[in-house]
This record gives structure tokens, C-alpha cells and sequence, in this order.
């Protein structure tokens, strides 16, 4: 039986892709990038092995303060490891876990609001209370909970964030679901005898790619953030791996004496959430439609 295929949500008009180019956040995409190449680098190109202690240079100034060194550009924490080294291996550990929760909650998150959205009834009832219950816990009183009850590591925090922020893209995801599969397309395609998985999997998933593809994008500095909340707490990734809210952490009792150790985490974290918030926006207006008309 001939396989029926759906129309194209929108055609593209010349150039539009070009116009969306010249909209891109070069700062904000740098800052990614940045990030990015750091957590695959790192082995390379850090000065230091971020765990080294060197009490003698214990909370060495940045290089161009008095008494700084070039040794470590900038300075030195309480056990004397140096700051640049953990900043550059601590992207290790929040992009990989923005990467795995981003990418388990987008596939997650997606089969769940599509199996929902598409069958209705009671299936649409129970995964959506489920997702309802998620979204009214307070996340970082369930996570301290969780990791302070079977232990904090890298991998429990992955799986924390993952269960917790799934609900958020599966309703989006729901409510496209139910509206496309009221579309001419996939009466069609039942008519021609497909069944429901092939549908989905089909028919529905690819119309509802883009909004998964903006919603995970706009949830990279919300994970990055919550992760490092939660090093910071001391309930996250465990010493003596290096983690940029650990290390704000690490500096909490020494803000007036060695302020860097806190300082350039902390602009760390802030600078990468506000630049992949940016770059969400962006990828938000280039793949609507409507925003592209003109």
C-alpha cells in the first residue's frame, strides 16, 4: 500500500535562511564555543592539573596584581590549585551534564508528549498528571533530597536533572500533537491503513521538531545553572572533581581576602547561561515561521 507523505508546514523563500545568518549572536556563540572547546580540550590546554595542591602557593593573586605571578593567570585557591586549570576542566563537567540532560530530556520528554497528544483518553490523563505532579515539586528541594539519600556524583546528578525537567517539553509537545493529528495528513495516512507508531514516528514527530529543538536549547543555561547550584550546596558533583559552582563554593569564606577564587566562576557560569539563553532566543525567531515572513 502506497505510504502517504504530509505537506511542508511552510515554504522557504530565497535568502531568508541568509537574513537569519545576519541575526546570529556572534558573542554569545563565541562564548559557547568557548565553553565547549574547553570541556574537549582540556587535557591540552590547561596549565595545571586541576586537582594539584601547592600550599605554598596558596591563594597566589591573579597575574596583574601585586604579588601575581604568571604561573597562575588567575591566582590560586586555598590549597593553592590553580583557578584557570579548574575553570577550564570544570566546563568538562557542565557540559556534559547540560549535553546528557538536554539530549535525554528532548527524547524523553518528546515520546512521552506525543504518545500523549496522539492516543488521548486515559493514557493522556495519566502521563499528564504524572507530568503535572513533576512540575509542581520544588526542584532543588527534591534534588537535595534525592542526592543527599543515595549520594552525590556526577551520574545521580544527570538523572536528577532528567527526571525532574521532562514534564516542561512534554506538554509543549502534547499540544502540537493534538492539534496536527487533527490535520488532513493524518486522516490520510489512517485511511491508507498505517498504524499509530508509524504515525508518530513519521507523521507527527517531524512537525513537532522544531519546538523540541527550541525548548532544549533554551533549557542548556537552566540546566548549567541548576547543576551548579547544586555543586554548590555541596550535593553535586563530589570534590576533588572541579565544578564551577563547587569552586564558587570553594571561595565563599575568603570573598574579602581572595575574591577571584568565587569571582571568575561565578562570571563563568553567568556569562555561558546568558549566552545559551541568547542563542535560544535566536534559534527561536529563525525557525518560526511567522517571524521569518518578513
Amino acid at each position: 500500500m502506497a505510504e502517504v507523505s504530509f505537506p511542508h508546514a511552510q515554504e522557504r523563500r530565497p535568502g531568508r535562511g541568509f537574513a537569519a545568518l545576519r541575526r546570529l549572536p556572534l558573542l554569545s556563540g563565541a562564548i559557547i564555543a568557548a565553553a565547549l572547546l574547553a570541556a574537549l580540550l582540556a587535557p591540552w590546554i590547561a596549565p595545571y592539573d586541576p586537582a594539584a595542591v601547592d600550599l605554598l602557593r596558596r591563594f597566589a593573586p591573579p597575574a596583574w596584581m601585586d604579588g601575581g605571578s604568571s604561573l597562575h593567570i588567575l591566582g590560586s585557591d586555598d590549597l593553592g590549585r590553580d583557578v584557570l586549570s579548574r575553570l577550564i576542566w570544570g566546563a568538562r563537567v557542565s557540559m556534559l551534564v547540560a549535553v546528557a540532560c538536554v539530549v535525554s530530556d528532548a527524547i524523553l520528554g518528546t515520546a512521552i508528549g506525543i504518545v500523549a497528544g496522539y492516543c488521548g483518553g486515559r493514557v493522556d490523563s495519566v502521563l499528564m498528571r504524572l507530568a503535572d505532579i513533576l512540575l509542581a515539586l520544588p526542584y532543588l528541594l527534591i534534588a537535595l533530597v534525592v542526592v543527599s539519600a543515595v549520594g552525590a556524583s556526577l551520574s545521580n546528578v544527570i538523572v536528577i536533572i532528567v527526571v525532574l525537567r521532562w514534564a516542561a517539553l512534554s506538554r509543549i509537545v502534547r499540544g502540537e500533537t493534538m492539534m496536527l493529528k487533527q490535520r488532513e495528513f493524518v486522516a490520510l495516512a489512517k485511511v491508507a491503513g498505517i498504524g499509530p507508531v508509524r504515525i508518530m514516528w513519521r507523521h507527527i514527530l517531524p512537525n513537532v521538531m522544531n519546538s523540541v529543538v527550541v525548548v532544549s536549547t533554551l533549557g542548556v543555561g537552566a540546566v548549567i545553572l541548576f547543576e551548579s547550584v547544586l555543586s554548590f550546596l555541596g550535593v553535586g558533583v563530589p570534590p576533588p572533581t572541579p565544578s564551577w559552582g563547587g569552586m564558587v563554593a570553594d571561595g565563599r569564606n575568603y570573598l574579602t581576602s581572595a575574591w577571584w577564587v568565587s569571582l571568575f566562576p561565578g562570571l563563568v557560569i553567568t556569562a555561558v547561561c546568558l549566552a545559551a539563553n541568547l542563542c535560544g532566543d535566536w534559534l527561536r525567531e529563525a525557525m518560526d515561521p511567522k517571524s521569518n515572513r518578513r
